[in-house]
């Protein structure tokens, strides 16, 4: 008996379509697949990543500035390109920091986070110049050892825990005990600590969540990782110079899921870089977004090698699954799993729908893309495409899983 077929996803307005073809990057999608000469492959629109920038630089406040976070998609051409868009880098590796210096992006405009920063990285950042956002009393021991060797004072920042979380966020980042930042009420100490070792604070990163869709609840964490920020200066031996204040901008996904409404986060926006010109003059201050910037620009494309009936219930096999695009097979973050948005690449105008399940070649079930998803009837070549995939994708991906060849990337 066939299960029913699950509720249809708003079609991604991005991309255009030409011919019953996905255009990305000016280019149908079968020529595409021809020019990056395999499937499966990734591709990034780079028209769609600027045109997001531009659309949330026009909103920011003046003097807001707007970095990038290279965990969501550090494919280096993305970074290059995002270089000149943005007004800084994030890294959280030694391969991301690598990246971010290979741009033409100012070293003084990279900060490194991350709980677990080796002292190879460590020393790494502090010979770059870069700003290191600490997470432990332990990582700032290892920093004032491995300066002292190099002999070069390290650029720092207090990456902080906070006493709140981002309410409806896809991913709790700050709240409660957790591996990232050094809890709120510990930060002082460490402030003094800090300026016994003759090291001084330029300022602190604060990230309650991610993946966020409801305005309310951006801008009640925005007000308080404010708030926060100016106590926490108070307790500084030197002047702030720079305020993180992370982002956890979400974009739709699922089906029922609405786009950000950005305009009551950005007039709030206003109101708190008001007030701290007026308490921290010298301060900058900083919104760090990744998936939001890139997210929706991105798609996942696999070509279809079988197509099958299993007691009633058709499935389409791709060359392409869980070890290249982990986030939608749902075994990314879900507690259910539910749908990214699919198409049949190349029969974008065609309205007869069935029900399908869509799988990749791995030996094991949790390889689905989608599940009882209604879409055009496709056949063995034709190619799927998985929408919301420039974020989150291939890196945070099993590639080696079951000896599969990794999949291609291309910037267009």
């Amino acid at each position: 008996m066939n299960m029913p077929a699950i509720a249809l996803h708003a079609q991604p307005s991005g991309f255009p379509v030409a011919g019953n073809r996905l255009v990305v990057g000016g280019i149908p999608l079968d020529r595409l697949a021809l020019r990056v000469g395999k499937t499966p492959f990734y591709a990034y629109d780079r028209g769609l990543i600027s045109a997001r920038v531009q659309s949330l630089r026009a909103c920011l406040p003046a003097g807001m500035r707007l970095h990038y976070s290279l965990k969501a998609n550090p494919m280096p051409a993305l970074v290059q390109h995002m270089a000149a868009l943005v007004d800084g880098f994030d890294v959280s590796s030694a391969g991301e920091l690598k990246a971010a210096l290979d741009t033409t992006a100012r070293t003084e405009a990279i900060s490194f986070s991350g709980p677990g920063k080796t002292d190879a990285e460590l020393a790494q950042a502090i010979a770059a110049g870069v700003l290191l956002n600490l997470e432990s009393e332990g990582e700032l021991t290892r920093v004032t050892h491995v300066a002292e060797q190099l002999g070069i004072s390290p650029r720092l920042a207090v990456r902080v825990n906070p006493d709140f979380e981002l309410k409806s966020s896809g991913m709790k980042m700050g709240g409660g005990p957790k591996q990232f930042g050094i809890d709120a009420e510990d930060v002082p100490q460490v402030l003094r600590r800090i300026h016994a070792l003759g090291l001084a604070v330029e300022g602190f990163h604060i990230y309650g969540g991610s993946q966020n869709l409801r305005a309310e609840a951006i801008v009640e964490a925005q007000a308080r990782t404010f708030e926060l920020g100016l106590r926490l200066a108070q307790d500084a031996h030197n002047p702030i110079r720079h305020l993180n204040i992370g982002g956890g901008f979400g974009i739709p996904y699922f089906p029922g899921d609405r786009p950000l409404d950005l305009h009551p986060v950005t007039d709030r926006l206003e109101w708190w870089m008001a007030r701290v010109r007026r308490a921290l003059p010298a301060t900058r201050v900083v919104l760090e977004l990744g998936r939001y910037l890139v997210g929706e620009a991105g798609v996942y494309v696999a070509r279809i090698i079988d197509r099958k009936v299993s007691r009633g219930q058709t499935y389409l096999i791709t060359d392409g699954g869980m070890h290249h695009h982990l986030a939608a097979s749902g075994n990314l973050g879900q507690v259910i799993r539910r749908n990214y948005p699919l198409a049949i690449g190349n029969r974008m105008g065609v309205t007869e729908r069935e029900p399908v399940t869509v799988t990749g070649p791995l030996c094991t079930p949790l390889d689905t893309l989608a599940e009882r998803i209604m879409l055009p009837h496709a056949e063995v070549g034709d190619l799927v495409v998985v929408f919301q995939s420039g974020a989150y994708g291939l890196t945070a991906s099993p590639t080696a899983f079951l000896g599969h060849e990794p999949p291609g990337e291309v910037l267009v």
